[in-house]
């Protein structure tokens, strides 16, 4: 994405069933949970750069022992600011207790961390403060061992402030209006409730105090509690939960929106937020590791018995498909297979943009994320070569060897055009010189484009367009070819994203930017701003529980071609000499790439709850009403 754009956290739970004298025995170290716990967070370090929290629980600790252990970090490397906080404490114990490492009982004891439960999160922040009190896990804490939650969550919820009120009319006095916090407060009432109720019934079947604690533990229904929880949660959600007494559980939206998967076996239950995490962590075969279905919970007991329940009914699944295009690790198998069917989407209209030659054709791609898509087109590149050498040979009866030689050497022009310089990216700030700069990100390779030449550039996804004029487009076209394609294995972004995604503004897009001025262009802007401005408006004030998205009507008079040639010309400055030309996905070859994640309301505009309907309607309102904040 040449577009910088902040998206979506990643999670990592760990319950180990066995006690740890049984992991430093076959695994030759007490620490065996906590060396699983930085690798399953390093791995998905890609979701996460702004800070990142682990929380442990010890099961069995006497009254007056520390159970619960969180340390969080918002410096430049949080993950190993922790990891390396936590293996100081056990340097410092260690030079009290020399035997620390052989005696497990003794090292759970004295170590902040270190014990059987374990909750991770990494955290890319969206639009909340980039400071330590915003960084998960949270801790909601209380002397009954079984009121004691913590909770992190890769989500983004739509209807905070309904949820908000629900709190003050349940009595409650919430310290702040983030959805983590809600979210929280709404599930750690219900626990409340839970244990109370629990606990009546003990002392009414004759139990004493003491003794009905180990019985609300087993009595619990976790499943329950999620359920009056989340009845009202709207948006996109990967919510994971630890209680004081060891019982964890993760939660999927009911639209699939957020991923989770799990893998669980004799010795550890393991959830995450991307398969190859776990799959490289534990060495655990693709088939072994499940995906959580859509309005479900992986729930386990201190006991390590597992189970999967329906929370809320499960809708249609929309998974994100910025998941698949860009977000994820292209480790995994479904994802990097489908990035490489995106780039081969594309190539029928490269073809068509290059009129056919290949030979006055050079292939690239920027940035890094875009590679395996440049594949895909590269292999469609190859399939096309082939077809036209039979096409050939079964036409010709006399071979031309001239003409059989020339065909033989057909074949894509592949070469490496751009180099990011990552320390001269860190020194740009917003400075009077911040454009000049810019342009001079990356290094180009000279020599390999010949001014007669097509440049045909793969790019992940277009956003603002931003670092495209300011940077790529300038420094390409330093090398003077002929005409600069500039290919997005995603389709136009054209409506705000509010389940996780850094996108929220409609004047960010340069599609929306784009078609208002192709209503410029026209003498429509005015009176279709006018109209959907009104529309949206009525559909706030009436609180329409599930309006239409009125901003569509901006979009329906042009076809995908005309936007995306505005976009060109939008893009094109005075001082780039090649021709440029913008080729978008489209929707339904995206939909084909990713057959079984249809989530693609920023492209479409059909949001999969209620509250994405109200947010697009709201930001339309904001930019007409030049308010620089989210919808939501």
């Amino acid at each position: 994405m040449s577009d910088i754009i902040k998206h979506e956290c990643g999670i990592a739970l760990l319950q180990l069933k066995k006690p740890l004298l049984y992991y430093k025995q076959k695994y030759g170290s007490a620490l065996y949970g906590i060396n699983k716990m930085y690798l399953l967070m390093e791995k998905q370090h890609n979701r996460g750069q702004d800070g990142a929290g682990f929380a442990s629980i010890k099961f069995d600790m006497s009254p007056g022992e520390r159970y619960i252990s969180r340390v969080r970090s918002a410096k430049p490397q949080p993950i190993q600011n922790i990891f390396k906080t936590i293996k100081e404490r056990v340097r410092k114990q260690m030079k009290i207790s020399p035997d620390l490492l052989s005696d497990t009982e003794k090292l759970k004891k004295e170590v902040p961390y270190i014990g059987e439960l374990m909750l991770g999160h990494v955290r890319y922040g969206t639009f909340g403060k980039n400071n330590i009190e915003s960084v998960h896990p949270f801790l909601r804490q209380n002397n009954w061992m079984h009121r004691n939650l913590i909770v992190a969550g890769n989500f983004n919820l739509t209807n905070v402030n309904q949820l908000f009120d629900n709190l003050v009319e349940l009595g409650q006095h919430p310290k702040e209006r983030a959805d983590t916090v809600t979210v929280m407060e709404k599930i750690g009432h219900f626990l409340d409730d839970a244990v109370a109720k629990i606990y009546k019934n003990l002392r009414n079947e004759g139990y004493s105090k003491a003794e009905a604690s180990p019985l609300i533990a087993e009595r619990l229904k976790l499943s329950k509690i999620l359920r009056k929880a989340s009845k009202n949660w709207d948006g996109g959600y990967a919510m994971a939960g630890l209680l004081g007494h060891g019982d964890s559980f993760v939660l999927r939206d009911p639209v699939g929106i957020r991923p989770v998967y799990y893998y669980s076996d004799n010795e550890i239950v393991v959830v995450a937020s991307e398969r190859p995490a776990i799959q490289t962590v534990f060495d655990v075969p693709y088939s072994k590791i499940e995906e959580l279905s859509p309005g479900y919970a992986i729930i386990t007991k201190k006991n390590g018995n597992t189970n999967i329940k329906e929370i809320l009914e499960p809708k249609e699944k929309k998974a994100c498909s910025f998941e698949r295009i860009y977000f994820s690790r292209g480790g995994d198998s479904e994802i990097y297979q489908e990035r490489k069917n995106l780039g081969k989407a594309l190539f029928p209209q490269v073809y068509k943009s290059i009129k056919g030659d290949l030979e006055n054709t050079v292939f690239s791609f920027i940035p890094n994320t875009a590679e395996t898509s440049f594949y895909g087109m590269i292999g469609a590149v190859q399939d096309h070569v082939r077809d036209l050498f039979k096409k050939e040979l079964n036409k010709e009866k006399k071979l031309n060897i001239d003409k059989l030689t020339k065909m033989l050497n057909l074949k894509p022009r592949i070469e490496k055009i751009a180099i990011k310089d990552a320390k001269l990216r860190t020194f740009i700030t917003e400075d009077s010189d911040r454009d000049d700069l810019v342009a001079h990100v990356y290094d180009v390779t000279y020599g390999v484009v010949k001014t007669s030449d097509n440049l045909v550039i793969m790019d992940d996804s277009i956003v603002r367009g931003t670092t495209l004029q300011k940077s790529i487009l300038r420094m390409l076209d330093r090398l003077e070819p002929k005409k600069i394609i500039v290919v997005s294995s995603a389709p136009q972004i054209r409506y705000p994203d509010c389940y996780g995604i850094d996108m929220a503004k409609l004047e960010e897009f340069i599609a929306f930017r784009a078609a208002l001025k192709l209503h410029e262009d026209r003498g429509t802007k005015e009176a279709i701003v006018k109209d959907v401005y009104q529309n949206c408006l009525n559909a706030i004030e009436k609180a329409i529980e599930s309006p239409a998205n009125h901003v569509k009507e901006i979009y329906k008079p042009f076809s995908d071609e005309e936007i995306s040639c505005k976009i060109s010309e939008m893009l094109k400055t005075n001082d780039i000499n090649a021709e440029i030309e913008v080729i978008f996905q489209t929707i339904g070859g995206l939909n084909k790439a990713c057959h079984k994640n249809h989530g693609d309301w920023y492209f479409s505009g059909d949001y999969p709850t209620p509250g994405g309907l109200r947010v697009v309607n709201k930001a339309f309102v904001n930019y007409v009403e030049k308010k620089n904040k989210r919808a939501y």
